[in-house]
Protein backbone atom coordinates (compact mmCIF):
# COMPACT_ATOMS: atom_id res chain seq x y z
CA UNK A 1 0.00 0.00 0.00
CA UNK A 2 0.83 3.47 -0.75
CA UNK A 3 0.36 6.49 1.68
CA UNK A 4 1.06 9.68 0.63
CA UNK A 5 0.55 13.28 1.94
CA UNK A 6 -0.99 15.60 -0.35
CA UNK A 7 -2.57 19.08 -0.78
CA UNK A 8 -5.64 19.29 -1.94
CA UNK A 9 -7.89 22.74 -2.98
CA UNK A 10 -10.13 24.02 -1.41
CA UNK A 11 -9.22 21.41 1.65
CA UNK A 12 -7.54 23.55 4.89
CA UNK A 13 -4.04 21.76 5.36
CA UNK A 14 -2.36 18.64 4.06
CA UNK A 15 -4.31 15.14 3.67
CA UNK A 16 -3.36 11.72 3.58
CA UNK A 17 -4.56 9.41 1.49
CA UNK A 18 -3.92 5.89 -0.15
CA UNK A 19 -2.35 5.67 -3.91
CA UNK A 20 -3.84 3.33 -6.02
CA UNK A 21 -2.78 3.59 -9.65
CA UNK A 22 -3.60 7.34 -10.67
CA UNK A 23 -6.11 7.90 -7.83
CA UNK A 24 -5.42 8.67 -4.42
CA UNK A 25 -8.88 7.88 -1.73
CA UNK A 26 -8.35 10.38 0.91
CA UNK A 27 -8.08 9.74 4.56
CA UNK A 28 -9.19 10.97 8.06
CA UNK A 29 -6.58 11.93 10.30
CA UNK A 30 -2.51 10.04 10.44
CA UNK A 31 -1.74 6.60 8.87
CA UNK A 32 -0.23 5.43 12.11
CA UNK A 33 -2.90 3.46 13.27
CA UNK A 34 -6.56 2.09 11.77
CA UNK A 35 -6.97 3.62 8.57
CA UNK A 36 -10.09 5.88 8.23
CA UNK A 37 -11.49 6.36 4.63
CA UNK A 38 -12.90 9.63 3.97
CA UNK A 39 -14.91 7.93 1.25
CA UNK A 40 -13.44 10.69 -1.70
CA UNK A 41 -10.88 9.61 -4.17
CA UNK A 42 -8.97 12.25 -6.14
CA UNK A 43 -6.93 11.96 -9.28
CA UNK A 44 -3.18 12.94 -8.55
CA UNK A 45 -2.84 15.02 -11.16
CA UNK A 46 -5.02 17.23 -9.32
CA UNK A 47 -3.85 17.46 -5.97
CA UNK A 48 0.11 18.14 -4.69
CA UNK A 49 1.81 15.42 -3.54
CA UNK A 50 3.85 16.65 -0.44
CA UNK A 51 6.39 15.16 1.74
CA UNK A 52 5.13 11.78 2.89
CA UNK A 53 5.85 12.78 6.70
CA UNK A 54 6.90 15.90 8.69
CA UNK A 55 9.29 14.38 10.70
CA UNK A 56 10.12 15.59 14.21
CA UNK A 57 13.61 14.39 13.40
CA UNK A 58 15.77 12.80 10.75
CA UNK A 59 18.18 10.45 11.94
CA UNK A 60 20.97 9.64 9.42
CA UNK A 61 23.14 6.81 9.14
CA UNK A 62 26.70 7.62 7.71
CA UNK A 63 28.99 5.26 6.06
CA UNK A 64 26.93 2.28 5.24
CA UNK A 65 27.69 1.21 2.34
CA UNK A 66 31.51 0.19 2.40
CA UNK A 67 31.85 1.12 -1.03
CA UNK A 68 31.09 5.17 -0.07
CA UNK A 69 32.87 4.75 3.02
CA UNK A 70 36.22 4.06 0.56
CA UNK A 71 35.08 6.62 -1.75
CA UNK A 72 35.23 9.11 1.61
CA UNK A 73 38.51 7.59 2.66
CA UNK A 74 37.48 5.58 5.62
CA UNK A 75 36.11 2.07 6.52
CA UNK A 76 32.78 1.04 7.68
CA UNK A 77 33.02 2.27 11.13
CA UNK A 78 33.03 -0.65 14.26
CA UNK A 79 29.94 1.04 15.29
CA UNK A 80 27.15 2.87 13.20
CA UNK A 81 27.51 6.68 12.99
CA UNK A 82 24.82 8.77 13.13
CA UNK A 83 23.75 12.02 12.77
CA UNK A 84 20.57 14.16 12.71
CA UNK A 85 19.29 16.36 9.85
CA UNK A 86 16.28 19.41 11.07
CA UNK A 87 12.84 18.76 10.35
CA UNK A 88 13.18 22.34 8.02
CA UNK A 89 15.30 20.28 5.60
CA UNK A 90 12.35 18.46 4.75
CA UNK A 91 10.93 18.91 1.29
CA UNK A 92 8.80 16.86 -1.12
CA UNK A 93 8.72 15.18 -4.89
CA UNK A 94 9.02 18.79 -7.24
CA UNK A 95 10.50 20.99 -4.61
CA UNK A 96 13.56 22.50 -5.35
CA UNK A 97 16.78 22.13 -3.70
CA UNK A 98 18.56 25.46 -2.76
CA UNK A 99 22.08 25.66 -3.19
CA UNK A 100 23.26 28.22 -0.49
CA UNK A 101 25.58 30.45 -0.68
CA UNK A 102 27.87 28.96 2.02
CA UNK A 103 29.30 26.01 -0.36
CA UNK A 104 30.33 25.35 -3.60
CA UNK A 105 29.85 21.55 -3.50
CA UNK A 106 26.95 20.59 -2.65
CA UNK A 107 26.51 16.75 -3.46
CA UNK A 108 23.45 14.46 -3.93
CA UNK A 109 22.95 11.27 -2.04
CA UNK A 110 20.62 8.65 -2.65
CA UNK A 111 19.30 6.72 0.14
CA UNK A 112 16.51 4.45 1.27
CA UNK A 113 14.03 5.98 4.65
CA UNK A 114 12.18 4.03 6.77
CA UNK A 115 9.05 5.59 8.17
CA UNK A 116 8.33 4.76 12.00
CA UNK A 117 4.96 3.90 12.66
CA UNK A 118 4.53 3.83 16.57
CA UNK A 119 6.52 5.43 19.76
CA UNK A 120 9.01 3.10 20.69
CA UNK A 121 11.83 2.40 22.19
CA UNK A 122 14.31 -0.60 23.25
CA UNK A 123 13.30 -2.10 20.04
CA UNK A 124 14.83 -5.59 19.57
CA UNK A 125 15.79 -6.02 16.08
CA UNK A 126 13.21 -9.23 15.45
CA UNK A 127 11.03 -6.75 16.49
CA UNK A 128 11.89 -3.61 14.55
CA UNK A 129 9.37 -4.66 12.16
CA UNK A 130 6.43 -3.49 14.18
CA UNK A 131 7.46 -0.18 14.78
CA UNK A 132 7.69 0.72 10.98
CA UNK A 133 4.99 1.90 9.02
CA UNK A 134 7.08 1.87 5.69
CA UNK A 135 9.61 2.97 3.40
CA UNK A 136 10.03 5.94 1.05
CA UNK A 137 12.99 7.60 -1.02
CA UNK A 138 15.46 10.29 0.44
CA UNK A 139 18.20 12.25 -0.86
CA UNK A 140 20.31 13.68 1.71
CA UNK A 141 22.01 16.44 0.46
CA UNK A 142 25.39 17.52 1.82
CA UNK A 143 27.78 20.40 1.46
CA UNK A 144 30.66 18.49 1.30
CA UNK A 145 33.13 21.47 1.22
CA UNK A 146 31.51 22.38 4.76
CA UNK A 147 31.61 18.49 5.92
CA UNK A 148 35.25 18.69 5.42
CA UNK A 149 35.91 22.12 6.77
CA UNK A 150 34.02 22.02 9.71
CA UNK A 151 35.38 18.55 10.70
CA UNK A 152 31.59 17.42 11.93
CA UNK A 153 28.53 17.32 9.43
CA UNK A 154 25.55 19.40 11.64
CA UNK A 155 26.18 22.41 9.30
CA UNK A 156 26.73 20.29 5.79
CA UNK A 157 23.61 18.64 5.98
CA UNK A 158 21.34 20.71 7.80
CA UNK A 159 20.31 23.86 5.24
CA UNK A 160 16.78 24.23 4.61
CA UNK A 161 15.40 21.62 1.32
CA UNK A 162 18.67 19.08 2.06
CA UNK A 163 16.29 16.48 2.74
CA UNK A 164 13.95 15.24 -0.10
CA UNK A 165 11.63 12.69 0.87
CA UNK A 166 8.78 11.17 -1.01
CA UNK A 167 7.14 11.00 -3.63
CA UNK A 168 5.35 8.18 -0.60
CA UNK A 169 5.27 5.66 1.67
CA UNK A 170 5.54 2.15 0.58
CA UNK A 171 4.01 0.09 3.53
CA UNK A 172 4.58 -3.38 2.10
CA UNK A 173 7.91 -3.89 1.00
CA UNK A 174 11.05 -6.37 1.74
CA UNK A 175 13.73 -3.59 2.12
CA UNK A 176 17.01 -6.28 1.93
CA UNK A 177 17.28 -6.22 -2.05
CA UNK A 178 16.35 -3.31 -3.68
CA UNK A 179 17.88 -1.69 -6.60
CA UNK A 180 18.90 2.11 -5.97
CA UNK A 181 19.78 4.70 -7.89
CA UNK A 182 20.56 8.34 -8.10
CA UNK A 183 20.38 10.16 -11.99
CA UNK A 184 21.23 14.04 -12.58
CA UNK A 185 19.98 15.26 -15.91
CA UNK A 186 19.20 11.56 -17.11
CA UNK A 187 22.58 10.67 -16.43
CA UNK A 188 23.22 7.76 -14.07
CA UNK A 189 25.43 8.85 -10.98
CA UNK A 190 24.62 6.09 -7.93
CA UNK A 191 23.50 2.53 -8.95
CA UNK A 192 24.19 -0.16 -6.18
CA UNK A 193 21.43 -2.80 -3.91
CA UNK A 194 20.29 -2.60 -0.32
CA UNK A 195 21.79 -5.92 -0.22
CA UNK A 196 25.04 -3.86 0.16
CA UNK A 197 23.70 -1.84 3.30
CA UNK A 198 26.28 -3.00 6.22
CA UNK A 199 23.65 -2.63 8.98
CA UNK A 200 20.05 -3.55 7.73
CA UNK A 201 16.92 -1.32 8.35
CA UNK A 202 15.77 -3.24 10.82
CA UNK A 203 19.32 -3.17 12.66
CA UNK A 204 19.46 0.60 12.50
CA UNK A 205 15.64 0.85 13.62
CA UNK A 206 17.07 -1.35 16.57
CA UNK A 207 20.31 0.41 17.40
CA UNK A 208 18.50 3.89 17.05
CA UNK A 209 15.99 3.16 19.38
CA UNK A 210 18.82 2.07 21.86
CA UNK A 211 19.86 5.72 21.88
CA UNK A 212 16.79 7.90 21.26
CA UNK A 213 13.09 7.12 21.85
CA UNK A 214 11.48 7.59 17.92
CA UNK A 215 8.06 8.99 17.39
CA UNK A 216 5.42 8.06 14.12
CA UNK A 217 6.76 10.39 11.89
CA UNK A 218 10.00 9.91 12.18
CA UNK A 219 13.08 9.18 9.37
CA UNK A 220 15.68 7.33 9.54
CA UNK A 221 17.96 7.20 6.29
CA UNK A 222 19.69 4.09 5.81
CA UNK A 223 22.97 5.51 4.15
CA UNK A 224 23.89 6.18 0.21
CA UNK A 225 26.37 4.03 -2.24
CA UNK A 226 29.05 5.33 -3.57
CA UNK A 227 29.17 7.78 -6.63
CA UNK A 228 27.95 10.50 -4.85
CA UNK A 229 28.95 14.33 -6.84
CA UNK A 230 28.04 17.50 -6.96
CA UNK A 231 24.71 19.61 -7.86
CA UNK A 232 24.45 22.65 -9.82
CA UNK A 233 22.10 25.71 -10.71
CA UNK A 234 19.23 23.99 -13.11
CA UNK A 235 20.13 20.39 -12.71
CA UNK A 236 16.87 18.11 -11.82
CA UNK A 237 18.28 15.04 -9.85
CA UNK A 238 15.80 11.55 -9.40
CA UNK A 239 16.42 9.53 -7.10
CA UNK A 240 15.09 5.58 -7.79
CA UNK A 241 13.96 2.83 -5.56
CA UNK A 242 12.55 -0.17 -6.49
CA UNK A 243 9.27 -1.30 -5.29
CA UNK A 244 8.56 2.85 -4.26
CA UNK A 245 9.26 4.46 -7.15
CA UNK A 246 10.81 8.11 -8.38
CA UNK A 247 11.64 10.97 -6.27
CA UNK A 248 12.55 14.00 -8.51
CA UNK A 249 13.79 17.72 -7.26
CA UNK A 250 15.59 20.47 -9.82
CA UNK A 251 18.35 22.34 -8.18
CA UNK A 252 18.11 26.39 -8.23
CA UNK A 253 20.75 28.46 -6.59
CA UNK A 254 19.49 30.93 -2.77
Amino acid sequence: MRIARVSVPDVPGPVFGVVNGTQIALLKGHPYGDLDPVGVALELDDVKILSPVLPSKVVCVGKNYADHAAEMGGEVPAEPVIFIKPSTTVIGEGDAIVLPPQSNNVHYEAELAIVIGALCKNVAVERAGEVILGYTIANDVTARDLQHSDGQWTRAKSFDTFCPLGPWIETELDPTNLDISCEVNGEVKQSSNTSQLVRSAHEMVAWISQVMTLLPGDVILTGTPAGVGPLSNGDVVDVTIEGIGTLSNPVVLR
